[in-house]
């Protein structure tokens, strides 16, 4: 039986917000194909009728990923120091330390997204470049918004490495603080 382009679509939308998940959790290249598609109900031998390859799976998350925090971040109109400061917020808190499968692919991915191909590496330059300009114009500086973008992935991944929920706190309050006294949000 062969299925509507509709449930293909679904299907792949279903697989990439999986196999997206999966791999902020616990890496994508320790994922099987098998184990990806079977977070979605099916069987790894219809993995390929949606993806030539699972680097271009991986490509495909990170596109979806990126571009998902770019548009929570700041990629819209209304930009502001006010939103910027609620994004800050948000990014920077213990929720999004302690739950990485629903929070933000650059800090989980990032290792392995330097390693993949020129491509994908490509891909994620273009989605952070979109970000920094968003920022930069709200700050009148690209450096100081690719300061902050780094300082605030540096605290999540410092922050995650730690054992106990107090010093993971103390990393925040620290990287917020910062943020505040450099850009008076």
């Amino acid at each position: 039986m062969r299925y509507s382009p509709e449930h293909k679509a679904q299907t792949r939308e279903k697989l990439l917000q999986s196999s997206g998940a999966i791999a902020k959790q616990g890496g994508f290249a320790v994922a099987g194909v098998d184990s990806l598609m079977k977070a979605v109900g099916l069987t790894g031998g219809a993995f390929y009728s949606h993806f030539p390859s699972k680097n271009d799976l991986f490509s495909a998350i990170v596109e979806r990923e990126l571009s998902q925090s770019v548009a929570r971040l700041g990629d819209d109109a209304e930009v502001s120091r006010a939103k910027l400061q609620r994004c800050l917020a948000r990014y920077l808190s213990l929720a999004h330390v302690q739950h990485a499968d629903s929070g933000c692919a650059i800090p989980t991915l990032g290792a392995e997204i330097a390693r993949a191909d020129i491509r994908v590496r490509e891909q994620a330059e273009h989605w952070l470049v979109r970000l920094q300009q968003a920022w930069a114009e709200v700050l009148g500086s690209g450096e100081l918004a690719w300061a902050i973008l780094a300082q605030c992935v540096g605290a999540l991944v410092v922050a995650r490495m730690l054992a106990t929920e107090q010093r993971q706190e103390e990393v925040l309050a620290a990287s917020k603080a910062l943020l505040a006294e450099i850009v008076q949000l």
